[in-house]
């Protein structure tokens, strides 16, 4: 690439996706107040495509303007059940709340990627998986919970499908990737067409 691309998210999967499919690439996490500017979506009844793909322009543009000349990623992912956004689970509490919610029902993860480069967007892609969780007893919710709470509190509906939160599920629809909360094909797609890597 001429320059590395600016990461600008704080998130280890995301770096080890771009790390294991050899872009170069460096984190600056860019801070903004996500749920504040999810509840004001939400109470304008944004839809949860509208939600990921603004958290995920947000914190490229504000990186962006912090590193010009230079290629920036924002991401986000959002998890829709129904027209319900849900967020990171606060306490094991939230967190049982919401696998009660998305328990036997089928839910939708959004990974949204934005690109901006000198403060304008220059790409962006918003993928869509569908999953439906199964209908686990209480008991091994609870066991899951005591489990998993430290790994899966930073975690969008409280699961990592590359670890315990497979078993939570009966049916998949979508890309891995997606799952993991980036679009990696599109991105090198576009990255490899825009010649910012060898293809």
């Amino acid at each position: 690439m001429p320059n590395e691309l600016v990461l600008a998210s704080g998130s280890s999967i995301r770096a080890q996706l771009l790390r294991d499919a050899r872009v170069p690439f460096i984190v600056a996490p860019a801070k903004i107040d996500e749920s504040s500017i999810r509840a004001g979506m939400e109470v304008e009844d944004a839809i949860p495509r509208d939600i990921a793909d603004t958290l995920a322009e947000m914190k490229a543009r504000k990186a962006s303007g912090k590193t010009p000349g230079r290629l920036v990623l924002g991401c986000d992912q959002v998890l829709a059940v129904d027209r319900k956004v849900l967020g990171k689970p606060d306490t094991p509490r939230e967190l049982r709340e919401q696998l009660e919610l998305l328990r036997n029902r089928k839910h939708q993860l959004l990974s949204a990627a934005v690109l901006y480069k000198d403060g304008e967007p220059k790409w962006r892609h918003v993928s869509t998986a569908r999953l439906t969780m199964r209908d686990f007893s209480n008991g091994f919710l609870d066991d899951y919970i005591a489990r998993n709470w430290d790994s899966v509190r930073h975690c969008v509906g409280g699961y990592k499908l590359e670890e315990e939160g497979v078993r939570l599920f009966a049916r998949i629809e979508g890309d891995y990737f997606t799952i993991l909360g980036l679009p990696l094909l599109e991105l090198l797609n576009y990255l490899a067409i825009s010649g910012e890597i060898e293809s």
